[in-house]
């Protein structure tokens, strides 16, 4: 935020955060900031960061040890494991399961919930592709270029066999030009609706022709490519492929389009104005659009923890399994993750399978009576053992017994609305039975889910 460089929009709108009166580092700031840049917080975490104030907690984000109190002991070989048990096995459910563990174990949350977003953003479905290796390939792509510059994630995704196959690449060739690369190119990983002609789409569909899939790897077939003149928003040449994704870099439409991309992540639906996306677009064009440099100057500034953005954000369905059981501390036993990737494609997420081209659209689309009745389930199941190895049910006074809080209900309510909402708890357990302070577990467990099920633990 100090970089001279700093566009004056920058430092206008995206203010550093600093504490006082109208918004205080507080227990529901923490909270916020952990359900937005990762997937909940453990109340260890959450003290531990309410202490040392926000910027250490953000550069832990920033990081990848955001979450290091409970992370397994030799995770990366787990992981590396169940990778390989999914590609051995072909099921398209283990590959979801280990990538649900990567994101409820990895000390790296924030780049997780990154890989998320770039999963929906470049949305390829393995209904189509029909192999697991390449997915999984896909997906390590997404993490490794996470929080780079947007550039080096879009010439690596643009050559990978996945998205080749998913947007028919291989049957692109001069004379018969495909026009589903160029396009959605254009259309959904750049530029946006309103930034190109159609017959910018035609022509870009020529420079792409001669990309083809040899093996499973990409292979540029001279024969089979146009090499005519091109005018590609404007600019005339003898343009091939990677010509088309430069020049799509340099466009200005681009730099607004991943801005507004990173601010739907980070601040919710509509929550930026048009003048604040275009600073941080301006930002993003004057460091090369280096999407780790975006990520930490929203996450840093007085707009993201202004009292208006607290919970305003509807929580996507993979976020709301991961973050409940993640806060709960449900990890010995773990639940099965090929059960919580079940869930998260019930209330709407399935892990490689989005339904389009154009990826999930979010926001209030993941609410409906349908979703927050099997979310109510979820949570349910959750407390009551159902989604672990033994069906154990959750411990209820366990976490506040661990951190010195009280047992009776009322203590119990007040601790996990803390915990899960950053607040108290309101109307969130209505319904629960208050009328003994020595409830039974089915009781205290039963308020729980109703906390994990109220309306405000689907707003981030």
């Amino acid at each position: 935020m100090s970089d001279r460089r700093d566009h004056s929009g920058v430092r206008r709108f995206w203010v550093p955060y600093i504490p006082g009166r109208e918004a205080p580092w507080d227990l529901r700031r923490v909270v916020h900031l952990h359900r937005r840049a990762g997937f909940a917080a453990t109340w260890k975490e959450i003290q531990r960061d309410l202490k040392d104030g926000p910027r250490a907690s953000i550069d832990r984000l920033l990081a990848g040890k955001a979450s290091g109190h409970d992370v397994p002991e030799g995770i990366q070989q787990t992981i590396d494991a169940l990778a390989e048990s999914a590609l051995a096995s072909g099921d398209p459910g283990r590959l979801k399961a280990w990538w649900v563990y990567r994101m409820l174990f990895s000390p790296d949350p924030l780049t997780e919930r990154l890989t998320l977003l770039w999963h929906n953003h470049f949305a390829t479905s393995n209904l189509k592709v029909t192999d697991l290796a390449a997915m999984r390939r896909q997906n390590e792509i997404f993490r490794r270029h996470a929080r780079g510059r947007f550039g080096d994630l879009l010439k690596a995704v643009v050559h990978d066999p996945a998205m080749l196959v998913w947007l028919d690449a291989g049957v692109n060739r001069k004379g018969h030009p495909n026009e589903n690369l160029g396009r959605e190119l254009m259309e959904l990983f750049t530029l946006g609706i309103g930034h190109y002609t159609e017959k910018d789409v035609k022509e870009a569909a020529r420079a792409l022709t001669g990309w083809t899939l040899v093996e499973g790897t990409l292979r540029e077939d001279a024969a089979r490519h146009d090499d005519g003149e091109k005018t590609i928003l404007g600019r005339k040449g003898k343009w091939c492929g990677d010509d088309l994704v430069q020049i799509l870099l340099e466009h200005r439409g681009t730099a607004r389009r991943l801005a507004r991309r990173i601010c739907e992540l980070l601040m919710g639906e509509g929550a930026v104005s048009a003048s604040g996306i275009e600073a941080l677009a301006e930002g993003l064009r004057e460091r090369r659009l280096d999407v780790g440099w975006a990520v930490e100057t929203v996450l840093r500034s007085e707009a993201f923890f202004a009292p208006a953005n607290l919970g305003s954000r509807v929580v996507g369905p993979v976020e709301y399994v991961i973050g409940a059981v993640r806060a709960l501390e449900v990890v010995n036993p773990p639940p099965s993750s090929l059960v919580l990737a079940d869930w998260a494609a019930r209330l709407g997420q399935d892990l490689f399978y989005p339904p389009n081209v154009g990826g999930w659209p979010g926001g209030r689309s993941w609410i409906s009576p349908h979703t927050m009745i099997g979310r109510a389930n979820y949570a349910a199941a959750l407390v009551d053992g159902g989604l672990t190895r033994g069906g154990e049910p959750f411990d209820v006074l366990a976490l506040p017994k661990r951190y010195g809080r009280g047992q009776d209900l009322e203590a119990v309510v007040a601790f996990y609305s803390e915990l899960l909402l950053g607040a108290s708890a309101g109307s969130a357990w209505r319904g629960a039975p208050a009328d003994s302070r020595r409830a039974a577990p089915q009781t205290l467990r039963r308020a729980v889910a109703l906390i994990l099920a109220s309306p405000e633990a689907q707003l981030a």
